[in-house]
């Protein structure tokens, strides 16, 4: 494998902006676990570093290296290595299955969302390594998929507001029959079955993308995996097409408007909001677009809060081994949005906004929601 860990001068830049380093001592930060250790790893030895899974695999220390150096990469090819080679526990056999689990919890969704926030439930959660200091998030029976055919005679429409938001702007939406991007599966060591899913999704999407479509994604982890692992470390067919036609949904509707596809109005809507930038979103590369969509929107006061990782990192901070340091960042976090006093905070990411809405007690939105809050002439279920 070519790694470039021969151009890290030590620096330690990527240390100082690494959220775990600064919160547990157990990790020595990413230069140690990256590129320095890196230069000691052989293929033909076992991996022995207990703590590499430690990293929360939050990417800062990429984007902050100022010499192209990509410790994050190089740290999760030894966390796939090493849970290659050592029992993995069950929390984490749990979370790279996170896509079956979450297929069967929807279609009982509510039970599910009766029985998990029993003290009982939770107890025995724990003592499987399951951390329960945030509420799970609550399953629907309606999925995205299966929303598509109500058109607006359920209340509750969150679920498909981008759908919703792209057809009002005359765009034709499909959603294909997909899987997970396989990043639960990845994050937790099966680096298998993530590749079982960025297949099944490749040959899906590079499909669509023959016939004329861009794939667009709303979560910013999923949009990492398919534009920088399906044609990196999950070697996915198709993954260099994909990941050269595959948009952020604001990065998209940008580039609309500035080719004059689309020309939208938007009305007066008067909040503040605290905007949490995603970890995620910081190392695609793209800016933060959806920033630039809401300064177009008359009376909205942003404060763009980007020093601080939530935290909970999907399914590292439901972990019990990484509760503390998941509950630590995220309390950091609160206190950032508090000095804002916004009325509500806002983030592209699902988990970002599931995290800091537990600790800040602030209503969370996603920058969609926002946007179609406030675009003139909207029509849901168009």
């Amino acid at each position: 494998m070519d790694f470039d860990f021969q151009h890290c001068i030590r620096c330690t830049i990527c240390v100082a902006n690494c959220p775990v380093f600064k919160v547990n001592p157990e990790f020595p930060g990413p230069k140690q676990a990256g590129p320095d250790a890196e230069r000691f790893r052989s293929d033909h030895e076992a991996s022995i570093d207990k703590w590499i899974r430690l990293c929360s695999q939050c990417k800062r220390c990429e984007v902050a290296c100022p010499y192209g150096v990509n410790p994050a990469q190089i740290i999760l090819r030894e966390q796939v290595r090493y849970g290659e080679g050592h029992f993995r526990p069950l929390a984490s056999r749990v979370f790279a299955n996170n896509y079956w689990l979450g297929t069967v919890n929807s279609i009982i969704a509510p039970l599910v969302n009766m029985l998990t926030p029993l003290k009982f439930i939770k107890r025995v959660l724990n003592v499987f390594g399951i951390s329960t200091y945030i509420p799970f998030p609550q399953y629907r029976v309606h999925s995205m998929n299966r929303s598509w055919r109500w058109k607006g005679r359920r209340k509750n429409r969150k679920k498909v507001v981008v759908r919703d938001l792209l057809a009002s702007l005359g765009l034709r939406v499909i959603i294909p029959k997909q899987v997970c991007c396989g990043l639960p599966a990845l994050g937790n060591g099966d680096v298998e079955t993530a590749r079982k899913f960025a297949r099944k999704n490749a040959r899906i999407l590079a499909g669509y993308i023959d016939r004329g479509y861009d794939v667009i994604y709303t979560c910013t982890s999923c949009g990492l995996v398919l534009t920088q692992d399906y044609p990196g470390i999950l070697n996915a067919p198709d993954g260099k097409k994909i990941s050269e036609n595959t948009y952020n949904l604001h990065e998209y509707v940008l580039k609309l408007m500035e080719d004059h596809y689309i020309e939208p109005v938007f009305e007066p809507f008067h909040r503040k909001v605290a905007y949490h930038i995603p970890c995620h979103l910081r190392a695609s590369g793209i800016g933060y677009p959806a920033a630039r969509l809401l300064e177009k929107i008359p009376g909205l006061e942003i404060h763009i809060l980007e020093d601080n990782c939530c935290g909970l990192s999907g399914s590292y901070g439901f972990k019990r081994s990484n509760e503390e340091t998941s509950a630590k960042l995220g309390i950091t976090s609160e206190r950032a949005i508090k000095d804002v006093d916004p009325d509500i905070l806002m983030s592209d990411c699902g988990a970002c906004r599931m995290q800091l809405e537990h600790f800040s007690g602030i209503p969370g939105f996603d920058p969609s929601e926002i946007l179609v809050k406030s675009l003139k002439n909207f029509k849901a279920g168009k």
